[in-house]
């Protein structure tokens, strides 16, 4: 196999990154990254805006919904217990003290443990197959817990549901960047990321439809739940498994030159599509890049909170003063926030140029000031504080900001995936943490969970704004050292695999 030199590194930035200033090549039985000889060739063609426009729609139809329903489900099964709750699900298990919390976090200690392999798979073998034995497998455990009548029996099973779990953020976080350009790569994550809220609107209508039946219903209300959120996600997964592709270069639905055509689009992302090969000279990259530690400070900070609302927003509104009929209505007001929140970013950034951090960093101070109104609003004052509480759901613009950063700024597979996997370690255990700032003897304020909920906020605003001013001084500290970027010169970096710290034509997204 013929040698391909890369670009001298920059040495600055190979200092940030570990690596040597020295070109690299790719070595006898190396493996080459995914689409890059349907990238050769789509370098001949000559295609036209409608041919585009046409390619970008088919994927839309097809890849959008996937990944929509996929990531609704994940959410509504993770955040079952919410609803389980209504229906006297803590006294079916014979559930004290803080054993609901632990309960209820238990499910990020199984996704810490499952992401790094699931990104991993991944890169190794075809994503959509990964997914749907991951989303058969949870669906299995959501079924299971239905059988759970302890404390020992129920943490088990959330546990290895969060194992399962774990392929499906980050999974989609990844393939998103296998199939769109990184203009298009905000909004539509946002599109698929605001199945948080959907799948909180679907489940506060399914509680209410539950609501209704005898509370002698068999099996319990709270187990219906579990049975119907199980079954849809085991009929789901076979549509996963038969319908999504792995990348462009094996999509069913487009033809030859269409497959070509897709991987041309995503070339100009400049970051490569996928590689199987584990590189190790990227390894240490994906924990060190200083973009990836203020990303885990961020996200850890707000997952906190986050972990606060998921688990115990029908308890904060109870606490308001509300019934359990007007609960569900009135926790579908939040979550319908979420959804118009994030596609209202969406479509900013897709349309203002280098907008992405600095919407996410307004409304993460949104956050901030719901955070401060929720907890120091008088409690008379009900109305607003409950308005506060929605308003908190835009907090899901700084993490897709999050993602977003990581699938358009950062190249190089192995360093992506390991980024991403150390974003989610930060999620997983700010989710873990935050149900412990909710203590029941603090009811109906709950202090503590108002101070976790403004200094949460606080710290990510801080870093997404930290952020945007390191790459925007990156790029002009590169423009002033190598003068223009060279686009083509970058998109065969990143179809090389090459990272943004070896590619010196490589310049970052704001």
């Amino acid at each position: 196999m013929a040698k391909t030199e890369k670009p001298d590194v920059d040495t600055a930035e190979a200092a940030i990154s570990g690596e040597k200033a020295c070109p690299a090549t790719l070595e006898p039985g190396q493996e080459r990254s995914v689409g890059y000889d349907e990238y050769r060739e789509a370098l001949r063609l000559e295609v036209s805006d409608k041919e585009l426009r046409k390619v970008r729609l088919k994927i839309d139809l097809v890849i959008m919904p996937i990944f929509l329903i996929t990531q609704a489900l994940q959410f509504l099964d993770k955040t079952a217990l919410n609803y389980a709750n209504l229906f006297n699900y803590q006294q079916a298990l014979g559930l004290h003290g803080n054993q609901f919390n632990y309960l209820s976090a238990i499910v990020y200690a199984g996704y810490f443990f499952g992401q790094y392999p699931c990104g991993w798979l991944v890169g190794r073998f075809p994503a959509q197959k990964v997914l749907a034995i991951a989303i058969f497998a949870w669906g299995v455990f959501v079924v299971l817990l239905t059988q759970c009548r302890d404390y020992s029996s129920a943490m088990a099973v959330r546990f290895l549901m969060g194992l399962f779990e774990s392929a499906v953020t980050p999974g989609l976080t990844l393939m998103t960047g296998f199939w769109y350009t990184r203009q298009e790569i905000p909004l539509r994550q946002n599109i698929w990321f605001s199945a948080l809220g959907w799948a909180g609107i679907i489940g506060s209508f399914i509680s209410l439809g539950i609501a209704n039946l005898p509370a002698d219903t068999k099996p319990e209300r709270w187990a219906i739940i579990f049975y119907l959120l199980g079954g849809v996600t085991l009929l789901w997964s076979f549509v996963v498994w038969f319908v999504l592709a792995d990348s462009p270069i094996n999509a069913k639905f487009l033809s030859h030159r269409e497959r070509l055509i897709a991987v041309k689009r995503v070339s100009e992302n400049e970051t490569g599509i996928k590689n199987g090969e584990f590189n190790k000279k990227q390894m240490w990259l994906g924990f060190t890049d200083p973009k990836s530690i203020l990303l885990f400070i961020a996200v850890f900070a707000a997952a906190i909170p986050n972990g606060v609302v998921n688990s115990f927003s029908t308890l904060i509104i109870a606490d308001l003063g509300f019934n359990t009929k007007q609960i569900t209505a009135l926790k579908a007001v939040g979550d319908a926030t979420q959804v118009i929140s994030v596609l209202i970013a969406g479509v900013i950034i897709l349309n203002v140029k280098n907008s992405r951090l600095i919407v996410a960093t307004l409304f993460n101070v949104l956050c901030v000031v719901a955070a401060a109104t929720l907890g120091w609003l008088p409690r008379s004052n009900t109305w607003g504080r409950l308005v506060s509480f929605w308003l908190m759901n835009s907090q899901s613009v700084g993490f897709t900001a999050a993602l977003t950063t990581v699938s358009s700024n950062m190249a190089g597979y192995t360093h992506r995936s390991l980024a991403s996997a150390l974003l989610f370690t930060a999620y997983c255990w700010g989710n873990f943490a935050g149900p412990f700032v909710v203590e029941p003897s603090e009811a109906p304020d709950y202090p503590s969970a108002t101070i976790g909920l403004f200094v949460g906020y606080t710290i990510r605003a801080a870093c997404l704004f930290v952020l945007l001013i390191h790459m925007f001084f990156a790029n002009r500290l590169r423009d002033k050292k190598y003068g223009p970027q060279d686009k083509k010169a970058s998109d065969e970096a990143g179809m090389s695999d090459m990272t943004e710290f070896e590619n010196k034509n490589f310049r970052y997204v704001l």
